[in-house]
């Protein structure tokens, strides 16, 4: 079984999102969108159609999302089978979160790291 396939996407957090989103924007060109983030697209010639993205983005500095982690960033690593993968996890011993949220967006499921560090797994829709 395949784990990891690549980074689905990189959040962190900030002070002030929007007025640092602003900032890479202008500094170094990143197309921050309105819901605060940016989508890193992937077009190469090994993916010609540009299939899948690498999200990116600010979140406000007291944000839940990243609980039970006190790290001020988490990791959204792509995968290929969600729940085979948070299975295989479980049985080898691995913290996995009971959660696990499923949308027109992929799948979705966390881990904690040895060192307490929240991870977010993801499965994208078809096609993506």
């Amino acid at each position: 079984m395949k784990r990891v396939t690549g980074i689905g996407g990189i959040f962190f957090k900030s002070k002030d999102p929007k007025a640092l989103g602003a900032w890479y924007k202008a500094h170094l060109g990143i197309d921050v969108q309105e819901w605060g983030g940016a989508a890193f697209r992937w077009k190469g010639p090994d993916n010609p159609d540009g299939a899948g993205t690498t999200a990116w983005s600010p979140f406000a500095a007291d944000t839940g999302y990243f609980a039970p982690s006190t790290a001020s960033f988490m990791i959204n690593y792509r995968v290929d089978d969600l729940h085979a993968l948070l299975a295989a996890l479980r049985a080898e011993g691995v913290h996995v979160e009971d959660k696990v949220e499923e949308s027109e967006y992929g799948k979705f499921g966390w881990i904690v790291d040895p060192e307490g560090n929240k991870v977010e797994l993801w499965q994208a829709p078809a096609g993506q």
